[in-house]
């Protein structure tokens, strides 16, 4: 069972690189390196196909930089979808090229309708293919929820995750700016939206606890809320955080300490401006063009997480 559990892989994984920090990869063509874009094939913007071709090289590029020094990557579809079926296709290429990496693979795909509409939402973004021609495909390992319209529209997730050894991601408390307006107000008695939020999270995910103590059913809490942060890891102690705001949006390494429990285990750290786009930081640069900027960036970051979780 614990090969086959999602977060029993993950906190594997995480052991074995020395490190919670994963890497989001969310391109945007007018940003990646010259030597790409300029590419006669991949010089075209406007082109849907030429601009999603040129942002799996980059991410395929990156993908091989960063491998050898974190467990997971999370892929943001939305910067593919925006070039239609381009960018699907490229999309799915970049998560089978991760997997044959070894990495797990989050799928940031924000889904979640009524349920007959998730569960097919579930089976196209979470499941392993099952057509015929597609038998080597693989889909993410986890995939992130939308939870807005309860808890019928979250359970086909959670049942397809169960059945694949997979996991989903569950938005609790986001880290944007207006995430406030909703997240934040309150119940008739006293509670905050996104503790209610939380508290069926722990529930949903009570029935697939692995053996290392944690749900498949793990949470989104951003790191640009500490205090929220610290909170909701102590209202949901067998819940894995997806922890995003480090870095290019504001949150800091000692911010999202709060994230962990004591044994410092509790969740993962995403980064991805801050190193993806490291060429344009000039802490990084150096010899070795933009990739080995990239590479000093995951290893700078790997090294102000551990140093803010205490070694």
């Amino acid at each position: 069972m614990s090969e086959f559990h999602f977060a029993d892989r993950l906190l594997a994984a995480i052991a074995n690189m020395k490190t919670p920090l994963i890497v989001g990869l969310d391109p945007v063509y007018e940003q990646i390196p010259e030597d790409i874009r300029g590419h006669k094939s991949l010089n075209d913007g406007d082109d849907a196909e030429s601009a999603a071709d040129a942002m799996l090289e980059f991410c395929t590029r990156v993908l091989k930089v960063v491998a050898p020094h974190v467990a997971a990557v999370k892929i943001n579809s939305a910067f593919f979808e925006m070039y239609h079926s381009s960018g699907i296709e490229a999309y799915d290429a970049l998560v089978q090229e991760a997997a044959a990496h070894g990495l797990l693979v989050i799928g940031d795909v924000k889904r979640g309708d009524i349920g007959n509409t998730s569960e097919r939402y579930a089976l196209g973004n979470l499941s392993d293919p099952a057509f015929v021609g597609m038998e080597e495909s693989v889909g993410p390992d986890a995939i992130t929820v939308a939870p807005y319209m309860g808890s019928d529209s979250v359970e086909p997730f959670i049942k397809v995750a169960a059945d694949e050894g997979k996991g989903v991601f569950v938005l609790v408390r986001t880290s944007n700016p207006g995430s406030a307006e909703i997240q934040e107000q309150k119940l008739a008695d006293g509670t905050p939206l996104y503790m209610h939020v939380a508290k069926l999270v722990e529930k949903w995910g009570a029935a697939s606890v692995g053996k290392a103590g944690y749900s498949a059913v793990g949470a989104v809490v951003g790191a640009t809320h500490p205090e929220q942060l610290a909170e909701l890891r102590a209202a949901m102690p067998k819940t894995l955080f997806l922890v995003p705001g480090l870095g290019a949006q504001g949150a800091t390494a000692r911010d999202i300490a709060r994230a962990f429990k004591p044994d410092g285990t509790g969740a993962i750290i995403n980064s991805s401006r801050g190193i993806i786009f490291a060429f344009k930081d000039a802490k990084y640069k150096g010899d070795g063009g933009w990739e080995k900027a990239v590479e000093r960036a995951v290893i700078a970051t790997k090294k102000e997480i551990a140093e803010a979780l205490g070694g």
